[in-house]
């Protein structure tokens, strides 16, 4: 079988827009701009910043979503401290190894990237490209790993340095 550019651009459509018809998706205004959250069946698999003027593809009800959406609510309100939410995020063994780690600093405080680094037996540029790379931020909390000595680092979402000092804000870091 001969295999063209339009026969095999063509395949690779049929298999995104099946993956898409099986992600579930929705949108939540927060005080850090729009956020669409994203599920494949029970689980929440990616959280990032809405598009400007993106339109909502809400499929069917989804209880992971439904849930996500009212523990970011609470979160934003102050009044929740800890997601509790079923999570499939995908991506290399030591990625997991530091969304993990990070899922474990508690609300209101922060790690840095090499002291996270070192109880991996790894270097901070590898965890920094691992928070980087994060694709449920906020839930998975990159925004609590600073650079040595109290430096903000990095932070890949919302707008960047300013989302990661609001969000920090809101748990009471006071960054020096």
């Amino acid at each position: 079988m001969l295999w063209t550019a339009d026969l095999k651009r063509m395949l690779a459509n049929l298999d995104t827009a099946r993956y898409g018809r099986l992600m579930a998706l929705r949108y939540v205004d927060s005080p850090v701009g729009r956020l669409a959250l994203q599920a494949n069946d029970a689980l929440l698999t990616g959280l990032r910043w809405a598009s400007p003027g993106e339109r909502s593809r809400d499929r069917a009800p989804s209880a992971v979503l439904d849930e996500a959406a009212r523990q970011l609510e609470r979160y934003f309100a102050g009044k929740l401290k800890r997601f509790d939410l079923p999570l499939a995020a995908h991506g290399t063994d030591f990625q997991k190894r530091v969304w993990a780690m990070m899922r474990a600093i508690p609300y209101g405080e922060t790690a840095t990237y090499g002291g996270m680094a070192m109880a991996l037996g790894s270097g901070p540029r590898a965890v920094g490209m691992a928070c980087g790379r994060n694709p449920i931020p906020i839930i998975v909390p990159c925004h609590r790993v600073l650079g040595s000595g109290g430096k903000e680092g990095g932070f890949s979402g919302g707008q960047g340095l300013p989302t990661k000092r609001r969000l920090l804000a809101l748990e009471g870091v006071v960054l020096l």
